[in-house]
């Protein structure tokens, strides 16, 4: 039955976050917001949405351990499961705003991540706050500094929908995303008790996977389109707005207090790890493109820590 319930909350995760990513991206483009904004603004953030709910969530029911986990095996999850699947589909050319502003304050919020529990072993609202504020700071950069650009982003073909089917897909979007995490948290939690299995190992395998899906699913739809409709910049902005955002905005709701040390010992190190590799990748064997080669290896990575996790 826990089962059941993990199953059909991931679906409704992964239906939800479509239809709300598809009413962003419509109201996005309405409003003649550039794509690049778009990319690493509304698209990044409705990907996130079902992180966003489900920590909330685990964190106000008690389950920090799974709130953390959630985020931090998310963002291991977008590089090492979805970059490497679809390096291995595809070609990505990089754009240069990936070292001179995206992959920087990405590792900038995994560092404060880190430091933040490291001190006390607590996420308080204070500190929650000033994760949401450097977010709000580098979404004003963007929109301040940013001029169109061409930077492909995840876009359906026919993403121009009238308002009230905009409307509709947000609040069915947003109501499969609540009633998602609902059954999500209360089958691993359950599953967790049942069978001894910590909140952390559920957290940033199971939940982090399910919560990823959006992510991996258009990765692929836009391989099999052949539309270059994913981005490094994409999933960067996804990770940065689950540090920023999910932990962010739950800290300031709840504190999030770290209960299993593994989470800050061990798989904070292997999203830093992950993370940091991407420089050099982008670099060798030639500059700005990332290959099939870098996908096995971010692939192989993630499974390696699937391995150690379990």
């Amino acid at each position: 039955m826990n089962l059941l319930l993990i199953i059909i909350g991931l679906v409704l995760l992964i239906f939800g976050g479509d239809w709300l990513l598809k009413s962003a991206v419509a109201l996005s483009l309405k409003l003649k917001i550039s794509k690049i904004i778009i990319g690493m603004t509304v698209v990044s953030f409705a990907t996130s949405a079902p992180e966003l709910i489900v920590s909330i969530n685990a964190a106000l029911t008690g389950a920090s351990d799974l709130a953390l986990g959630n985020v931090i095996g998310s963002n291991i999850a977008n590089l090492g499961l979805v970059l490497g699947v679809t390096l291995l589909l595809s070609t990505i050319e990089v754009n240069k705003d990936f070292y001179k502003l995206n992959w920087p304050v990405m590792l900038v919020a995994s560092l404060l991540l880190y430091v933040f529990l490291a001190n006390d072993f607590v996420i308080t609202g204070v500190e929650g706050l000033f994760l949401f504020a450097l977010l709000v700071v580098f979404i004003f950069y963007l929109l301040t500094s940013q001029k169109q650009s061409n930077t492909d982003v995840v876009l359906e073909e026919e993403i121009d929908l009238p308002n009230y089917k905009i409307a509709i897909f947000f609040m069915i979007g947003g109501f499969g995303l609540w009633l998602g995490s609902e059954l999500l948290i209360k089958g691993a939690t359950a599953l967790a008790l049942e069978y001894g299995v910590t909140e952390r190992v559920i957290g940033v395998t199971l939940v982090s996977l399910g919560t990823s899906v959006p992510e991996l699913a258009a990765s692929i739809i836009a391989v099999v389109k052949k539309e270059k409709a994913i981005s490094l910049g994409n999933l960067i902005g996804s990770n940065i707005f689950n540090i920023l955002a999910v932990i962010g905005i739950t800290a300031m709701i709840t504190p999030i207090t770290l209960s299993d040390q593994r989470l800050l010992s061990g798989d904070i190190f292997w999203m830093l790890g992950i993370s940091l590799v991407l420089l050099p990748m982008v670099f060798v064997p030639k500059k700005y493109k990332l290959f099939w080669i870098h996908g096995l290896l971010l692939l192989i990575a993630y499974l390696f820590f699937i391995c150690f996790t379990l």
